[in-house]
């Protein structure tokens, strides 16, 4: 899923602290420049003992600062005329002693000192804990931790896994893309904040026999990316995924399933936790009413085995017929291969649900890129072609809005 220019027009300040997880910041200032943003590196004496300021300045195109009286920044001021600019500040690495300087409000040296002094009304600054396991299990890290979120920072990670000192556990910095998918999070609005999400996505998968079955061309990709959207406007994701190949959206919950029997068992008791239902999954209609014991085998005559199929459950209607109190906002999808609204409008109304989003299936199974139309009872609503993520993110914004308008 592209999120090419998601940072287009906002200016951040990238503050380095000491400690070996400098080496990632390298890369994440290349992300950052993908998604469209400007970056002014800030580092501090430690950064400099892991990373030079020649490499940063190479890749962020800006002369990195590291001296508080840097004669090179107005009046001399570089930690109040670089805040004064900037959307945000991301210090990457924040190492212990640092988030320990912010907590106590000390500012020794140029990166303490500006975010000190940012305006915190208008500039977060968003911190990506890099440390030992054990400095970050400490009471006094995470005392230091808790004072710095109460003062308005907000915390990225840490992750957990492999530390360069060869120890494993919780305290290592977020990968770089995940870091940037983070803070590109950050920026979106908050439409869906405090609500619950369900989202079905992909195909499902009949089985024939042990080896083989019926499915469909629908890659996942719409559903992924509708999962993060709902989870950068606010919302807790529960994801329901038939077999695909996608990574799963921070801060998502995942279910993974095959068939759509396995499907309507996961939503079912998911549905009365969850106020909005989005099922974009392609679930198949029909499936073999018999499943071969072992796998079907030619036998020299030239003619297919015979199969008899069933009717799968309808996971959206069986949701939309659930009591008042227990039944979501659903909103369905129909993948159609021509006449889409009129298939669409003829659905919204089979199924009882208030919102149908209609695309050409074959126009858009795979690809990372669609368009499509919000049917609703009131009229329908175009979504022109754009990346999925930028669609789903419409259609978040979209269906938030009735939400507040109910």
């Amino acid at each position: 899923m592209s999120q090419a220019l998601a940072l287009q027009g906002r200016h951040l300040v990238l503050g380095l602290s000491g400690g070996v997880a400098c080496y990632k910041a390298a890369e994440l200032v290349r992300e950052l420049g993908r998604a469209g943003a400007t970056v002014q590196v800030v580092m501090t004496e430690a950064a400099q003992q892991f990373i030079t300021p020649v490499t940063m300045q190479a890749l962020s195109g800006r002369r990195v600062v590291t001296d508080q009286w840097d004669a090179g920044v107005a009046n001399n001021m570089a930690h109040i005329e670089l805040s004064r600019e900037a959307d945000a500040i991301v210090v990457a690495p924040a190492s212990a002693d640092f988030i320990a300087q912010l907590a106590q409000g000390r500012a020794g040296e140029l990166l303490p000192l500006l975010c000190l002094a940012r305006p915190l009304e208008r500039c977060p600054l968003l911190l990506a804990p890099a440390m030992n396991r054990e400095m970050w299990a400490h009471p006094a890290t995470q005392r230091n931790v808790a004072q710095a979120v109460a003062d308005g920072a907000v915390l990225l990670g840490p992750g957990s896994g492999d530390q360069a000192c060869g120890e494993v556990g919780d305290g290592r910095m977020l990968e770089p893309a995940d870091l940037c998918e983070d803070i590109v999070a950050f920026f979106q609005p908050k439409r869906l904040a405090g609500r619950s999400v369900l989202v079905t996505a992909g195909p499902t998968f009949e089985a024939m026999d042990p080896v083989r079955g019926i499915t469909n061309h629908s890659s996942g990709k719409m559903g992924f990316a509708i999962a993060r959207a709902a989870a950068e406007a606010g919302a807790r994701v529960t994801l329901v995924a038939g077999p695909v190949h996608l990574p799963t959206p921070r801060g998502v919950a995942r279910i993974d399933v095959t068939s759509a029997r396995d499907m309507l068992a996961a939503v079912l008791p998911q549905a009365p936790r969850h106020e909005v239902f989005v099922a974009t999954a392609a679930v198949a209609d029909w499936r073999p009413a018999d499943v071969a014991e072992h796998k079907m085998k030619k036998d020299g005559s030239g003619r297919p085995p015979r199969i008899e199929f069933a009717e799968n459950p309808d996971i959206l209607a069986t949701v939309a017929r659930l009591p008042a109190g227990q039944r979501p906002f659903c909103v369905g999808f129909a993948a159609e291969s021509r006449d889409m609204v009129q298939h669409a409008r003829e659905k919204l109304a089979r199924k009882g649900v208030p919102m149908i989003v209609a695309n050409l299936g074959p126009a858009t199974f795979g690809r990372d890129d669609n368009e499509c139309v919000i049917v609703e009872s009131g009229g329908d609503t175009t979504l022109p072609r754009a990346d999925k993520l930028t669609l789903a993110r419409a259609l978040v914004a979209h269906i938030a809005d009735r939400l507040n308008a109910a």
